[in-house]
């Protein structure tokens, strides 16, 4: 294959990962091996994560998920064992409970960054089959995801993974260790499922319109934003005279968690 057709492409929003040493750490950044068989890596490219991951073939089975035409050419010729595990096409539209049939995941990757946030929300709809997530990110994605309340970065995503997952760093990357190199720095993180989600499923839906909406006027207090998902007497506590970033994670689920009355219309 010619190296024309090997290189990044922007529309797929790649940077190819050039040291070893840091593709090593995050292939084993994944530590919960006992509680899944498979692993399903994101974006493998050239496949500098994914010869890593293979080392560790004792532990899981790897399948990859691949949109690029070339790079699947070129990873069947690089790593055969692969051949009859290569989900081609948009991860963002793969159906994860045939791939696995429903059996539980490790999620790794070096993910697109146009697309890193609609990765993580993909997880999150798909939390019970994946305990656990390694993820390369642009820094400023990462800070979003690892910021509690009162941080600049504090925001829907961080908020939204950390009801469903206890996030960390690995490590943080500078622009020189891809080709080609990014405009920004990058960060490795990973989430580790809780043993259960601090909201219930059925409330979920809920809590993401209590978030998105609080975030959405970030600069307004909550009894205004939040007038969807409160009655008024409930908006005249004082509680809701705070701004989205002074509210906590516990806070917005002890609001998922109130009890929903009828709107109050009294004049």
């Amino acid at each position: 294959m010619s190296e024309r057709k090997t290189r990044a492409k922007k529309s797929y929003g790649q940077h190819f990962l050039t040291n070893e040493h840091y593709a090593h750490q995050i292939a084993f950044a994944l530590e919960l091996t006992d509680q899944y068989d498979h692993v399903l890596e994101v974006g493998p490219g050239q496949g500098m994560l994914t010869k890593h991951l293979l080392e560790r073939s004792d532990d899981f089975e790897l399948t990859v998920s691949e949109a690029d035409k070339d790079m699947i050419e070129h990873l069947e010729n690089h790593f055969p064992e692969l051949t009859d595990r290569i989900v081609p096409g948009d991860f963002l539209k793969a159906k994860l409970d045939r791939i696995f049939d429903n059996k539980p995941f490790g999620l790794i990757g070096n993910y697109p960054y146009n697309i890193s946030s609609q990765i993580m929300i993909k997880m999150l709809d798909n939390y019970q089959q994946i305990p656990e997530m390694v993820g390369m990110f642009q820094k400023e994605v990462a800070d979003r995801v690892i910021a509690g309340n009162g941080s600049k970065t504090y925001g829907v995503i961080g908020v939204l993974v950390q009801c469903r997952y206890i996030p960390s760093l690995v490590l943080n990357v500078s622009p020189g260790n891809f080709n080609p190199p990014p405009r920004v720095d990058s960060a490795v993180i990973r989430l580790v499922r809780r043993p259960e989600p601090l909201v219930p499923d059925e409330l979920w839906g809920r809590f993401k319109h209590i978030v998105k909406s609080a975030f959405g006027m970030r600069r307004k207090m909550l009894r205004n934003s939040l007038k969807s998902a409160f009655n008024d007497d409930q908006l005249k506590d004082e509680f809701f005279q705070r701004r989205p970033e002074q509210v906590s994670l516990e806070d917005f689920v002890a609001l998922t968690l109130k009890p929903q009355n009828e709107k109050n219309t009294d004049s």
